[in-house]
C-alpha cells in the first residue's frame, strides 16, 4: 500500500523547487573566492561637474585620424623632433606627421601593450609596456634592437619584479622614471592591461611604485611606495617637482625630487619609503584632489601647462565601494556584463604648476571613449585613448579660445 504525500509538504514542494537554487546563488554571491582583497577608504564627497569642471560639450569637436586596420587604443601620445608617437593595443607604436592623415611607419611591436612613452638623451624611444617591462628602442622598423632595460627591480630588494610598467619620464640628469602601477595585479599574467587596472582599483590596496632608473648602469630603486595605481607623470619647468597622477584616490601629487631622495621608511633602509612618508617629510603635496574622474596620463605642453584625462566619470555605487569592502567583493562575483561601470565620457584638463585648472574640455556623451590625456602639437590637440579606434584631435589656440569652424582652420587646407 503506496503512502499518500500529506498536503502539507505538497504545497511546499513549488518551493523547494527555487529555493535550492536561490540559497546557492546567495551562498555564491556571499562566499566564493575572488582575485580581490578590498581595503576601506573614505573618498572625498564627489563634486561632480561643477566649479573648474562645469559640464561642457568642448570635446565634442573632436576630428578622426583613422588607424591602420585592427590598430586601436593609442594610450599615450608623444610629440618628438617634429612627429607624434602612440601605443597601440596590437603592441604597434607608430609614428606619423601632426599634419598627416594616416599612420607613417610602424616603429616596432613591442609584443606586449605599450602604454607610457619618452625619448632618453640619446634619442632613443622608450616605452613602458605593461606586459613586458621597460624597453629601449633603438632604431626603426625591422631593423630595430629592442632592450629590456628593466624588468625587475634591484634596491632595497635584488630582483623584484616589475608587473605593471605605465608611464616614463627622463629627468634632465638623464634618470628614468617610471611608474609600477601595481604589485598585485599583472597585466601579462591576466592578459589586458584594462582587467589588471580595474582589479587593482576595485581592491584598492595602494601597491604602486615610483622607480628611478639609472641611465647609464641601468640600475634602479624603489624611490616611493604605497601609491594607488600610480600612472602618468610629468616634470616641472625647472625639473625639480614630479607629478604623479593617483587614478585610485583622484588626485594629482607632486613630489620635490631633491627632498624626495632624503625620504626614509620609519622600518629601515631596506623598505622603500612610501608616499605617507613622503607626505610627513614635506617631500609630497596634494596638488589637486578630488577629481571629477578617475585620472590617467599627465603630458607636459610647451607652454607648460599639464594636461590629464580622465578615463571614466566618478560613481556613486563605486565610491560607497570603498567605504565597504564586501560591495566591492560582491561585484567581482558578479558577470562582468553586470559589473557597475561608468558610462563612456570624454573629459580632459590643463592645469599649471601651481594647481591653479586652466581649460577643461568635455563630452558628456563619450563620443571619444575613455580619454587618458592630450598632447599639443602645432596648434593641435590630440587626444589619447584606452580603446578607440583613431586618433583624435582639434585645433588648440589656448585655454577659453573658442575652437575654429573645420572651413576656417587653416591646417586642414
Amino acid at each position: 500500500m503506496s503512502k499518500r504525500t500529506s498536503p502539507r509538504w505538497a504545497s511546499l514542494a513549488p518551493w523547494a523547487s527555487w529555493a535550492t537554487p536561490l540559497v546557492a546563488l546567495l551562498a555564491y554571491l556571499a562566499f566564493w573566492p575572488v582575485a580581490i582583497e578590498p581595503r576601506a577608504w573614505q573618498p572625498p564627497k564627489n563634486a561632480g561637474y561643477t566649479g573648474a569642471h562645469q559640464a561642457n560639450e568642448r570635446l565634442a569637436a573632436l576630428r578622426p585620424l583613422p588607424l591602420v586596420g585592427a590598430q586601436h587604443g593609442p594610450e599615450h601620445i608623444l610629440a618628438h623632433d617634429g612627429l607624434i608617437y602612440t601605443g597601440l593595443a596590437n603592441g604597434d607604436v607608430v609614428r606619423m606627421s601632426p599634419e598627416g592623415q594616416e599612420v607613417r611607419d610602424v616603429v616596432i611591436n613591442t609584443g606586449g601593450r605599450p602604454l607610457g612613452l619618452a625619448m632618453d638623451g640619446q634619442g632613443r624611444l622608450l616605452v613602458a609596456d605593461g606586459m613586458r617591462g621597460l624597453l629601449r628602442v633603438t632604431g626603426v622598423g625591422p631593423q630595430a634592437q629592442v632592450d629590456v632595460i628593466l624588468k625587475a627591480v634591484q634596491q632595497p630588494v635584488p630582483n623584484d619584479p616589475v608587473r605593471y610598467a605605465d608611464a616614463v619620464e627622463v629627468a634632465a640628469d638623464g634618470t628614468v622614471w617610471v611608474t609600477d602601477a601595481s604589485r598585485r595585479f599583472s597585466p601579462r599574467e591576466l592578459g589586458s592591461t584594462f582587467e589588471a587596472g580595474v582589479l587593482d582599483i576595485l581592491e584598492h590596496s595602494c601597491t604602486g611604485r615610483l622607480i628611478a632608473l639609472h641611465p647609464d648602469t641601468l640600475e634602479s630603486r624603489v624611490a616611493l611606495s604605497g601609491l594607488c595605481f600610480p600612472n602618468g607623470l610629468a616634470f616641472s619647468g625647472d625639473g625639480r617637482a614630479l607629478f604623479v597622477a593617483e587614478t585610485g584616490t583622484f588626485r594629482i601629487v607632486k613630489l620635490d625630487l631633491a627632498k624626495l631622495s632624503a625620504v626614509r621608511s620609519p622600518m629601515g633602509d631596506h623598505v622603500p619609503p612610501s608616499l605617507d612618508d613622503a607626505f610627513k617629510q614635506k617631500a609630497a603635496v596634494v596638488l589637486i584632489d578630488n577629481l571629477p574622474g578617475y585620472p590617467d596620463n599627465l603630458t607636459r605642453a610647451p607652454s607648460g601647462r599639464i594636461w590629464v584625462g580622465m578615463t571614466k566619470p566618478r560613481s556613486d555605487v563605486l565610491d560607497f565601494g570603498l567605504t565597504q569592502p564586501w560591495t566591492r567583493q560582491l561585484i567581482a562575483r558578479l558577470p562582468r556584463a553586470l559589473w557597475p561601470v561608468p558610462p563612456a565620457y570624454g573629459h580632459i584638463m590643463a592645469f599649471e604648476e601651481s594647481g591653479r585648472i586652466v581649460d577643461d574640455l568635455q563630452d558628456p556623451k563619450g563620443g571619444y571613449p575613455e580619454t587618458t590625456s592630450a598632447t599639443e602639437v602645432n596648434g593641435r590637440l590630440f587626444v589619447q585613448s584606452l580603446n578607440a579606434t583613431s586618433l583624435a584631435w582639434l585645433p588648440y589656440r589656448g585655454p577659453g579660445v573658442p575652437v575654429p569652424a573645420e572651413d576656417d582652420d587653416p591646417g586642414l587646407r
